[in-house]
């Protein structure tokens, strides 16, 4: 019996080693207001007064969530748009994962509120590739990241589509999760159910 137990944690261990790929699970929320987005629309992005502070940042965030507009039909053309997008991202960093300490804390909610942890928590908001030098983060620490994308016609100003994701995990490489999280985000485009829903989506390892 113990070499069948032997046996089979190898062969569990083989699997893993094995994996080209990961899951990245995500709760997702959307709203459509018609008349829907034509598939095909052609847009420009729009930057709130912070995110034009650090314009650099917010290039290296559009750069991610491309793809994922692509994937959905949709086509940039600053010059002959006819819809804005609209993208925020919020990262918190707990020091350890929700199970390792017994504490009382928030989670994201669909409302998209934070609430109270106890032990040292950093916040980075619209700056998913800041480092985590100081603030007591340990070697393992546990990202709460979400991500919202608003879609207006410009012609009226109208917020057409708005669609809101969450993700929390120990994968500290944003530049993999969130592009992942915005597929997901996506996901129905332009006429998702508006249920709470949990989508998965596969990263290279």
């Amino acid at each position: 019996m113990f070499r069948s137990v032997i046996a089979i944690f190898f062969a569990a261990l083989w699997l893993t080693g094995c994996s080209t790929t990961r899951l990245v699970d995500t709760d997702v929320r959307s709203y459509a207001t018609p008349p829907l987005v034509p598939v095909g629309a052609r847009y420009r992005f729009e930057r709130l007064p912070s995110q034009q502070a650090d314009a650099a940042q917010q290039v290296r965030l559009e750069a991610l969530v491309q793809p994922a507009l692509a994937k959905a039909g949709l086509q940039r053309d600053d010059a002959a748009a006819s819809h804005s997008v609209q993208i925020s991202v919020d990262i918190k960093v707990d020091p350890y994962a929700p199970w390792d300490r017994s504490s009382i804390r928030w989670g994201p909610d669909f409302n998209f509120g934070w609430g109270r942890h106890s032990g040292n928590v950093l916040f980075m908001r619209h700056h998913p590739f800041m480092g985590l030098s100081g603030f007591g983060v340990n070697d393992q620490p546990y990202y709460w990241r979400q991500v919202s994308l608003i879609i207006r016609d410009l012609s009226n100003g109208q917020v057409v589509y708005e669609t809101h994701a969450a993700h929390d995990g120990s994968w500290s490489d944003s530049e993999a999760v969130l592009p992942a999280m915005f597929e997901a985000a996506l996901q129905g485009f332009p006429n998702p159910p508006q249920d709470l829903r949990r989508i998965n989506i596969e990263v290279p390892r």
